[in-house]
């Protein structure tokens, strides 16, 4: 078997000595890229981003960034990472590297002070920079163009399509935002024999499969389901990961070690998107980021959640099925597809079965997947209910955890209520229904005096509770208003 290895900034480097829980960002470290910077450890601040070589949505490979002090330095075996150090150009002997234009424009524009979290927003921005999609909203791609994105003024989007949604996993204590803003917002269109840029044009690396061992700790890649699936028999103490952001933090932070971690995030079957004529089924080892691009707001109510889960950072490697599989009370993608009637497809040695998600969470981070069954996929019913809404509300607006997460998905035909789905987080031991407010909407007329009799009810749903996040009072009275909410935007939808 091949020795595992990962090609950093173009040089194949072995990943032994590390142990196989050993964090991309203290592989890079220890081996004198000492760019990559720890601030959190758990994915938070972003000085620890690197570029990673993966599947492309629009060319053969994307650039993506991600959180190297959450990714285990195993799991990417065969894979292709580029730090900040390697962005520069190499100059001729004796002569200092040509700065990436990224670089050069954070220079130029004083978006760097003490340093620290530099190299992380470079990383960041680099992605961005190579996105395929980005182009002035009138005009090419980097060209002149009005400070507005696709809907209209959007301050979050450069005259030079640049996104700044591609930042907000990267905090910056000494500089501030403007700056950098100012630099994401001025640089321009990679040139089409820049290396980086080329390498969109051939395929990434395909998935190693991965046996790693060390230190009394195993890493695993398989590379089939079937293989996946008995190794998830044999191995009954083995964590299962996909983009390990959540397990990168137990790691971290807690200083948790599996004896065996096995990852499934490369499985072909796990990595589907598939349309038919009364479902949508999305791979559970799909990140978000890839879920986004390709859904492309065909599910309107997933494209509200998006920019709201977490930052840019933790999205191109979350994935549905991590979400799920935690079984968190506060993930916010569980209230969106319990509002979309969404089913889970598990699979074990045996065989594969679907259960709806209203019937999957059966307490707190506990779920009727039993040992050896692992999440192949999500499925949407269709058609999708015309109305709907996902309001988050936490101390921040973005990269924050909820307090408390409603999701609605209604169907509204001459004025009443034909069908209600209203999905909770943050109320209870386990994501749920408001069946309770649901049954007091449904078959009634969609009037102020309606939605306020069926927000009373809303109110008393779940058992809320106090903790450092809100107040169990807070939790419900923002329940009740969350609904008027709804009801006051789509009244002046309608009316406009």
């Amino acid at each position: 078997m091949v020795a595992a290895r990962i090609t950093v900034n173009g040089i194949e480097t072995p990943i032994e000595p590390a142990s196989p829980h050993t964090t991309v960002l203290d592989f890079l470290r220890e081996r004198g890229l000492t760019g990559t910077k720890e601030g959190c450890a758990e994915g938070e601040c972003g000085a620890c981003s690197v570029l990673v070589a993966r599947p492309g949505v629009d060319k053969p490979t994307d650039w993506v960034a991600v959180n190297a002090c959450l990714i285990p330095a195993a799991a990417l075996d065969g894979q292709e990472v580029v730090t900040s150090e390697g962005l520069a150009t190499p100059g001729e002997p004796g002569t200092p590297p040509a700065l990436h234009p990224v670089q050069e424009e954070m220079a130029v524009r004083g978006g760097s002070q003490c340093g620290y979290c530099t190299p992380g927003f470079v990383c960041s921005m680099a992605a961005e920079y190579y996105r395929p999609g980005r182009r002035a909203p009138d005009g090419p791609a980097g060209g002149p163009g009005p400070q507005r994105g696709p809907n209209g003024t959007d301050p979050e989007h450069g005259p030079n399509g640049f996104d700044l949604h591609a930042l907000s996993g990267n905090l910056c204590r000494c500089t501030g935002y403007r700056p950098i803003r100012d630099a994401a917002f001025a640089v321009g269109t990679p040139a089409g024999d820049a290396p980086l840029a080329q390498r969109r044009e051939q395929s990434p690396p395909a998935p190693a499969a991965t046996v790693y061992t060390r230190d009394d700790s195993a890493f695993l890649r398989p590379g089939t389901l079937d293989e996946a699936l008995r190794l998830l028999r044999e191995r009954p103490d083995a964590v299962v990961v996909a983009g390990s952001t959540d397990w990168g933090v137990e790691v971290n932070l807690r200083s948790r070690r599996a004896p065996c971690v096995i990852a499934v995030d490369r499985l072909p079957e796990l990595r589907t998107l598939h349309v038919a004529s009364d479902h949508i089924e999305i791979g559970a080892a799909q990140t978000l980021t890839e879920i986004e691009r390709r859904l492309d707001g065909r599910v309107p109510l997933l494209a509200e959640l998006f920019p709201l889960f977490a930052s840019r950072l933790i999205r191109n490697s979350a994935t549905l099925g991590g979400n799920l599989g935690t079984g968190s009370p506060i993930g916010d993608s569980p209230p969106v597809l319990l509002a979309l009637e969404a089913s889970v497809v598990l699979a074990d040695a045996d065989g594969r079965r679907e259960v709806p998600l209203c019937d999957y969470f059966t307490g707190y981070r506990q779920s009727v997947r039993r040992p050896g069954e692992l999440i192949l996929a999500v499925r949407v019913p269709l058609p999708l209910s015309p109305v709907t809404a996902f309001h988050k509300i936490a101390k921040r607006r973005f990269d924050d955890i909820s307090s408390v997460a409603v999701a609605f998905a209604l169907d509204i035909e001459d004025g009443t209520v034909q069908k209600a789905r209203i999905g909770l987080g943050g109320v209870a031991a386990t994501p749920i229904r408001a069946l309770a407010a649901e049954a007091a909407l449904e078959g009634r007329a969609w009037t102020a005096d309606t939605v306020e009799s069926a927000a009373r009810v809303l109110k008393a749903e779940g058992t809320p509770m106090d903790d450092h996040r809100a107040s169990a009072g807070y939790r419900s009275a923002v329940l009740g208003r969350s609904l008027l909410k709804l009801y006051a935007q789509h009244t002046e939808a309608v009316s406009s």
